[in-house]
C-alpha cells in the first residue's frame, strides 16, 4: 500500500490509465474536430459572447487549472457554480442552444484538451469549482485514499449513479471509485456515460 493509499496493482493501472487518456484524447480530438468546429459556429450564430467557457477548477492534489467547455450560458450570466443555483435559475440563464448542449453533454467535449495535457482523466471524480465548492474538497480530504489525489474526470462514478446528491454523498461515491479504481470499473462507468448521453440524461 502506497502513502496515498493505493495498492501496487492500482498504481500500475494509474500509470496505464494516463497512457490510455493520452491515446483516447488525441484520437477523439482528431476525429471530432469537424464536429467541434460546427458546434462552435452554431454558438457564434445563435448567441453573443465567446465560444468557450473557461472556469478555474480544482484538480489532482488540489492543483487549480482552467477547465474548457462550450459556452451554454448567456454572455452576461454570473459565474456561479451550478451546484449553488436552482434548476430554474440555470435554465433562465441558458443560451439558445445551451439546453441542448447540456442535455447531450456536447458542451463537455472540449475537455478532451484538458485530458490530453494531463489536467484531467477520461474517468475520475468531478473537478469542483475553485470558488464556492470547498465543502466537497474538504469532505474528500477526510477519506483515505482521498479522491483529491486523482485526476478529475470527464465522467465519473458519482455522475453515473444519480443526480443532485448531497455533498457527503458525492464524497462517498467518489471514495468508492478511488478505493476500487480498476480497468473494469472504468469500463463500466464509460458505458454508463454513453447510455446517459443517448438517453439525454445530461444536466
Amino acid at each position: 500500500m502506497s502513502e496515498q493509499g493505493f495498492t501496487k496493482r492500482q498504481i500500475t493501472y494509474l500509470a496505464f490509465k494516463r497512457f490510455l487518456d493520452i491515446f483516447i484524447a488525441f484520437f477523439a480530438i482528431v476525429i471530432l474536430l469537424p464536429f467541434l468546429i460546427l458546434v462552435a459556429l452554431l454558438i457564434l450564430c445563435t448567441s453573443r459572447g465567446p465560444i468557450f467557457f473557461l472556469q478555474r477548477r480544482v484538480g489532482r492534489n488540489n492543483k487549480v487549472f482552467r477547465i474548457i467547455k462550450f459556452r451554454t450560458m448567456r454572455f452576461d450570466a454570473p459565474e456561479i457554480p451550478p451546484s449553488n443555483m436552482t434548476e430554474e435559475q440555470q435554465k433562465a440563464l441558458l443560451s439558445n442552444i445551451g439546453g441542448f448542449l447540456r442535455k447531450t453533454s456536447i458542451d463537455e467535449l472540449p475537455q478532451f484538451f484538458n485530458i490530453f495535457v494531463g489536467q484531467m482523466s477520461l474517468i475520475g471524480p468531478r473537478p469542483p469549482a475553485a470558488i464556492n465548492e470547498d465543502e466537497i474538497i474538504n469532505e474528500r480530504a477526510k477519506l483515505f485514499p482521498s479522491p483529491n489525489s486523482l485526476r478529475p474526470g470527464l465522467s465519473g462514478y458519482a455522475q453515473t449513479h444519480g443526480r443532485n446528491h448531497e455533498v457527503k454523498q458525492k464524497a462517498e461515491l467518489d471514495y468508492y471509485y478511488t478505493k476500487n479504481i480498476s480497468f473494469k470499473l472504468d469500463i463500466i462507468i464509460f458505458f454508463l456515460t454513453i447510455r446517459k448521453m443517448f438517453l439525454f440524461e445530461g444536466r
